[in-house]
């Protein structure tokens, strides 16, 4: 159930998405007190700067108090710096792959950056590469050359800091320890990956970017698996929306539906889809015809303003193990729309990679 501070950040969003503000009498019944949750709720979903940039089409008398404009400028200034530092290690991270014969292809974050309206205003933290399967060998020259510290202690990915900034090199390109349908997954994502997909150029150097296809099942699940483990913010939405608006007729839309349906994922795929269109305002004309449950496409929408597990995460091995046990069964019904394992085996499939790295049972 939406209210009037949740209404008034989608408006935002559509405002920032669609170029125009088309809800503008929505801010009339604003105050302090609703602008200050547009605000923090922004702030927690990982849009505050998206939410800035439609803000700026409202007139001056309908935007919020004077002393939480500057905060949230403020706030946005420290998003911008953040991104051109990224872009900063981005580019010099490639140069150097590419001093040693590294071709790099960029998995989310940046890449995807360039599909927002105004790029530096999605943030993204780590640094997700794919070294089209020379990982091993990159990494000896990273710490060789760079006397970098590898870190091999992960399920999928090496990762290392590149100034100041986690780099997560990809060796599979999905978690294929923790559940069954990730094995499936990922052998089509690596043909994908073989595709030929875009490329921008950062210092005078090639960086590639997903194709089409890959892009739609890796953002899928990649979207999905975190929305099961814990939740996702509206920024993955947003991910989506943008991602669709620019890519809808390079995904292979019959291919990427029948991979949905076998990981069990096509619901929720649905509700993705619906999101988008019912709530972001996306021209359905680019989606392919989809049925969706409502009821159960507003139950993930709340889910991913308020979720339903909201118990603060406690210190220690013992209190963290028991959280993360109450969560599992909190989300089960999230589990039956992402995975097709059954609820038992994932469980024990999930403790034994714990088992495996005792530092992940922390995390």
């Amino acid at each position: 159930m939406k209210n009037t501070a949740t209404n008034g950040l989608f408006a935002l969003l559509r405002a920032t998405l669609h170029g125009k503000m088309e809800d503008t009498a929505l801010f009339a019944r604003c105050d302090e007190a609703c602008w200050g949750e547009i605000y923090r709720r922004s702030s927690v979903q990982g849009v505050l700067a998206v939410a800035w940039d439609g803000l700026q089409m409202l007139p001056g008398e309908l935007r919020p108090p004077r002393a939480l404009l500057l905060e949230w400028a403020f706030n946005v200034e420290q998003i911008e710096k953040r991104y051109r530092r990224h872009e900063a290690a981005v580019t010099r991270l490639a140069a150097f792959y590419h001093k040693h014969g590294f071709p790099m292809m960029l998995l989310k974050g940046y890449g995807l950056s360039l599909s927002y309206p105004v790029p530096s205003h999605r943030p993204f933290g780590d640094i997700d590469i794919w070294l089209y399967g020379r990982q091993p060998e990159a990494d000896r020259v990273v710490a060789r050359e760079l006397g970098l510290r590898i870190d091999e202690d992960k399920e999928h990915h090496t990762t290392f800091l590149f100034d100041g900034i986690m780099v997560e090199n990809h060796y599979d390109l999905v978690n294929n320890e923790t559940h069954s349908s990730n094995r499936r997954i990922e052998q089509p994502l690596k043909r994908f990956a073989a595709q030929p997909g875009e490329s921008v150029e950062l210092g005078g150097v090639p960086v590639g970017l997903p194709s089409g296809p890959f892009n739609a099942l890796f953002l899928l699940r990649h979207a999905a698996v975190h929305f099961a483990a814990v939740n996702i913010g509206l920024r993955h939405v947003l991910d989506w929306y943008v991602f669709i608006e620019r890519n809808a007729g390079k995904i292979g839309w019959e291919e990427l539906y029948a991979l949905a349906r076998e990981a069990n994922m096509d619901r929720f795929l649905g509700c993705l889809n619906a999101i988008c269109v019912e709530d972001l305002g996306l021209d359905p004309s680019l989606l392919p015809p989809f049925t969706v449950d409502p009821k159960l496409k507003e139950r993930v929408l709340n889910e991913i303003l308020s979720p339903e597990f909201s118990v603060p995460k406690p210190t220690g091995l013992l209190p963290n193990m028991w959280f993360k046990t109450r969560r599992w069964w909190a989300n089960r019904w999230k589990h039956r729309i992402v995975y097709d394992e059954g609820l038992g085996g994932a469980f024990v499939n999930s403790v034994r990679v714990h088992l495996k790295r005792p530092k992940s049972i922390s995390a």
